[in-house]
């Protein structure tokens, strides 16, 4: 959940890991740090607990000048963030730095060890036992060393190194952590992501498990676990450094809200059609279909409600049976899975730790993977059977908005296809649905139009401290969405309930102007949310609602209601989670929080 940036070249490193580190912030953001190679050929650090910011204030004073230098900016997993604990960190003597993505798990061994050996800790992180293993292994050879370092690491790492002693070379590792090289000319990079060198390069290689790369100013070798030099392709990136700007709106995550129609344009483009779904990636035909009799949805936070929605289609036109479960949880339950089994991942990243290993364990029990997310050559995207990419673009903010939408998308298409392969849905259904889902974009900037309403009720509502979203049916999905956005960005206690289980429990919470969210869109329910409505408006809440339109019934029931132009039921949570995105935005913006970087969370969740 760490950022690392690398450069080697000519010019001077600091500003360009200064640079790289600003659009990885999103990783992690408790502190940052970098190590820069003076021309004296000795390793120079500075590092600061907070914001990129800090560190930037340092450096403008007392810069650190040489051209060969990693950073790092980081999310603490052992040891609080403090300055101490901040990446890189440095072996005993100085001589070698590291910075480093991931967790290592056995590093308290590896300690207690090196500690025999004389060498001398001063952070509390599992990190620093790389420096000080590496300065013991040490024979004058830094990718032999490394190699001999990383068959006494258990864990999780991407790992950037800058040794004295070879002061013309970066060396990088990557081990379930994403790590990429950045090709140019005179100059080299690593980076845990792309838009921190896509200034730079659009030339990149993607590092797979246990392969080295050795970076000279003119030259990238990539050698794989068995020290043997392999030929990489070269990942040619086609989005525009742009896209990762805010583009004048005030937050990421406002601009990432107002991208939506475009994102689900390019989600359906060239899939979506009258009578039928082209997947080219998808090669799942009748024939293996009749094969599966299992489908598994795994994911984690956001990508698990878009899962969650998955279900509730694909088991509607498919007709398969689907469980969806919390990758974090799926692989130590012993999960049920065979060759029958399909197994749908989703991850905006394509680097989630916990659903990356679910895929390695369903894939060992001879299950077939199919993996829904937006980052092309992820490593979810090359350990998996088969791809959808939503084509959402780059996703900055920690809260997903544009992401959920399109997944939502991919999954809805997915249970469509499914659908027409079984023969459980009829073409006049999928025509239908599929004009629906043509309309997201219209939909999407209806809920725009209505930005203002919805500040304003968040202004006036900012001060709660807990909110309730109800639903029924895919409307809860809804909600459970809604819920963890008002959670993430803005702090305030929030709760997803179905409205059926007001009854059994949830209403004895609802007080005096207590707000409750209503989400009673599903026309199949619709009298019974009304009820539901009617019981909380009873015991004092004040009620947002959000209906298809014609329902003016609720009017005199709720004190905001915002309506959806008619769509299939099926349709409408791709434009109804808009509302609640946008709600929180403002209730966020309201209550003086970081929007897009909200406190203890990260963008892209690559440890457990």
């Amino acid at each position: 959940m760490c950022g690392i940036v690398g450069y080697i070249g000519k010019k001077q490193a600091q500003n360009i890991l200064i640079d790289g580190l600003s659009k990885l912030e999103y990783r992690g953001y408790d502190s940052a740090g970098i190590a820069v190679m003076d021309d004296a050929g000795k390793i120079q650090v500075q590092k600061k607990k907070g914001r990129l910011k800090n560190l930037e204030d340092i450096l403008e004073k007392a810069p650190l000048k040489g051209s060969i230098g990693i950073g790092h900016t980081r999310w603490a997993t052992h040891g609080e963030p403090s300055d101490i604990n901040s990446h890189p960190h440095l072996s005993s003597d100085g001589r070698i730095a590291v910075v480093h993505n991931g967790i290592i798990e056995n590093y308290i061994e590896l300690k207690e060890m090196l500690i025999k050996a004389g060498h001398r800790f001063v952070s509390d992180t599992d990190t620093e036992v790389v420096a000080h293993l590496l300065n013991e292994l040490y024979d004058g050879d830094i990718v032999a060393t490394l190699q001999a370092a990383v068959k006494q690491i258990k864990g999780s790492y991407a790992l950037g190194i800058l040794c004295d002693e070879e002061p013309d070379k970066i060396v990088a590792i990557r081990k379930d952590s994403p790590l990429i090289v950045g090709l140019g000319e005179g100059e080299n990079f690593i980076a845990s992501d792309i838009p921190a060198i896509l200034k730079h390069t659009r030339d990149v290689y993607l590092l797979d498990n246990d392969e080295i790369a050795v970076l000279t100013a003119d030259s990238v070798t990539v050698l794989d676990r068995y020290g043997e030099v392999c030929g990489k392709q070269i990942f040619k990136v086609d989005w525009d450094p742009g896209d990762a700007e805010k583009g004048g709106y005030e937050h990421f995550m406002l601009k990432e809200i107002h991208e939506q129609p475009k994102a689900m344009m390019d989600t359906l483009t060239g899939r979506c059609f009258e009578d039928k779904i082209v997947l080219d990636d998808v090669n799942l035909d009748a024939e293996v279909m009749k094969n599966i009799n299992r489908i598994q949805i795994v994911a984690c936070g956001t990508a698990y409600h878009a899962g969650m929605v998955g279900k509730y289609l694909i088991e509607k036109f498919a007709r398969v049976s689907v469980e969806t479960e919390a990758a974090s949880e799926y692989r130590y339950k012993d999960p049920l899975v065979d060759e029958h089994t399909l197994l749908i991942v989703i991850s905006q990243s394509g680097e989630t730790a916990d659903t990356l290993a679910a895929i390695r364990l369903a894939k060992e029990k001879g299950a077939r993977v199919l993996a829904i997310t937006n980052v092309v050559g992820s490593s979810i995207a090359r350990e998996a059977d088969d791809v959808l990419y939503t084509n959402a673009g780059p996703e900055i903010a920690v809260a997903s908005t544009k992401a959920y939408v399109t997944q939502v998308g991919c999954i809805t298409m997915l249970a469509l296809h499914f659908g027409l392969l079984n023969g459980t849905v009829s073409a006049e259904k999928v025509a239908q649905i599929t004009a629906a889902l043509k309309r997201t974009p219209e939909l999407i900037e209806k809920a725009l139009a209505d930005e203002e309403k919805l500040k304003a009720f968040a202004y006036d509502n900012f001060k709660i401290e807990d909110m309730y979203f109800i639903g029924r049916g895919l409307d809860y999905y809804t909600c459970m969405e809604g819920s963890l956005k008002a959670k993430e960005i803005s702090y305030i206690h929030s709760d997803a309930y179905t409205a059926g289980e007001l009854k059994h429990g949830p209403i004895a919470l609802i007080d005096q102007g207590t707000v409750v969210v209503a989400v009673c869109t599903q026309e199949a329910v619709f009298d019974k949310m009304l009820s539901n409505i009617k019981e909380v408006k009873a015991r004092g809440a004040q009620v947002l609602a959000i209906a298809q339109e014609g329902h003016d019934e609720l009017l005199p029931e709720v004190d905001q209601v915002f309506f959806i132009p008619r769509v299939d039921d099926e349709i409408i949570p791709i434009s109804a989670i808009v509302y609640l995105q946008i709600l929180s935005y403002y209730l966020s913006v309201a209550r003086g929080c970081d929007v897009d970087k909200p406190k203890n969370l990260a963008k892209s969740v690559t440890v457990e």
